[in-house]
């Protein structure tokens, strides 16, 4: 019987309206139930000023995890679109509030870009949110286009301001 091969995979988890903290708690759930991912680790949460869209945004939760999975890049972006869209996510406006949005951004050393999905993801090199919470999982982990690692990006950021670290077990409690 052949095993399938499994994919390191990182996901950005961010949101800023009702509940993000249980919206993240919800996403992980409905993603270890699926029989084709695994969990391998999560970061502490972040509370983030929103960078970028409308002014007057609240700040937002940040998170990044790290799953083990076989389906491959674009079926993972389908099922975290639905994951999305189960907590009301809606995509109104560019970078505008939101429920809770996934991003992935690494999948393995993969190099991909077409109109539905760019990997790694085109901004994260320039995100402290991002940033922080990656190297936390692995700093040592190498952006497979620019070919630094997650430390060395963050490094190369302004200092971070207005970034709180928040809980590190956000998962395992009620």
């Amino acid at each position: 019987m052949l095993t399938a091969v499994k994919s390191r995979v990182f996901l950005a988890l961010g949101g800023n309206l009702g509940d993000p903290r249980r919206a993240f708690k919800i996403a992980v759930t409905t993603l270890r139930q699926h029989h084709r991912i695994t969990l391998t680790a999560a970061s502490a949460l972040y509370r983030t000023p929103a960078v970028g869209g409308p002014a007057g945004q609240p700040d937002y939760l940040n998170a990044v995890i790290e799953l083990a999975t076989e389906l491959p890049a674009q079926e993972l972006l389908d099922f975290c679109r639905q994951i999305e869209n189960a907590a009301g996510r809606t995509r109104a406006i560019r970078w505008g509030a939101r429920t809770l949005d996934i991003d992935l951004l690494f999948y393995d050393q993969q190099v991909l870009d077409t109109p539905e999905l760019s990997i790694p993801h085109p901004r994260l090199q320039q995100r402290h949110f991002i940033l922080l919470p990656l190297v936390e999982l692995d700093a040592d982990f190498r952006h497979p286009a620019l070919h630094r690692t997650a430390v060395e990006l963050l490094a190369a950021l302004p200092a971070a301001e207005g970034i709180t670290r928040l809980e590190n077990d956000w998962m395992n409690d009620d």
